[in-house]
């Protein structure tokens, strides 16, 4: 059983990157093999829209035909039983790396036909078990009042469609540097970050731990 596990954040040893470990360890505590790989290590584009994956007997069996730095991570992914992405959420949507891998990773597997009974054929005939983990500066409460659910939900809800199941897990009010008193952040009171990350990001990590052994668990039944 194997799990890829997909930073979309242009930091590592961060928010995101800890939460994405943590999640790590919960697969590999249950038997998966795991790999960790940084989006941001890559030069590679969104969908060009080549429709190649769409063309009649097409050959690409589920993986984007556009050749760049992504096709492997690409192969990895049709390749692995659970994947886990994780991304910062800046302005409302997760960074640009998410959305051009997820577009990549989901086009070529999604067909454009309906069978007789409604449901949609896949290019793979396996159910690949996801992921997405969010990291926000954001509180909780704030992110409810300015809609960062229905903003973010479309994402998971476009992989379990294409993959067969998806769960999401966010992580609010992150700490964001190390020495709040180096930059322009007036708006945030750094004690109260200090004491988030301290009482509160344990519970996410464990959680996210808890994700990767749920998602490794179902793989692997």
């Amino acid at each position: 059983m194997k799990a890829l596990f997909v930073n979309a954040s242009p930091r590592k040893n961060w928010n995101t990157h800890k939460m994405l470990e943590s999640a790590m360890k919960g697969a590999i505590d249950s038997g998966a093999e795991c790999e960790m790989i940084h989006l941001y290590d890559y030069k590679f584009k969104g969908c060009v829209s080549c429709f190649a994956c769409k063309v009649k007997n097409n050959k690409t069996n589920g993986l984007c035909a556009y050749r760049d730095d992504l096709r492997p991570v690409l192969e990895k992914a049709l390749e692995s039983d659970v994947i886990v992405a994780g991304s910062p959420v800046y302005f409302s949507y997760p960074t640009g790396m998410f959305r051009s891998f997820i577009e990549r990773l989901l086009f070529p597997i999604m067909k454009y036909e309906v069978n007789p009974d409604g449901s949609r054929p896949r290019n793979i005939d396996k159910t690949i078990y996801s992921g997405i983990i969010y990291t926000m500066n954001c509180p909780e409460d704030l992110a409810a009042k300015i809609h960062y659910p229905e903003y973010l939900s479309p994402n998971a809800s476009a992989m379990n469609l294409v993959l067969g199941y998806c769960e999401e897990l966010c992580a609010y009010n992150t700490y964001q540097f190390t020495d709040y008193s180096r930059y322009d952040a007036s708006m945030f009171s750094e004690p109260v970050k200090a004491e988030h990350r301290e009482k509160v990001f344990p519970e996410d990590l464990r959680k996210a731990y808890e994700l990767g052994a749920r998602l490794a668990a179902k793989a692997k039944s």
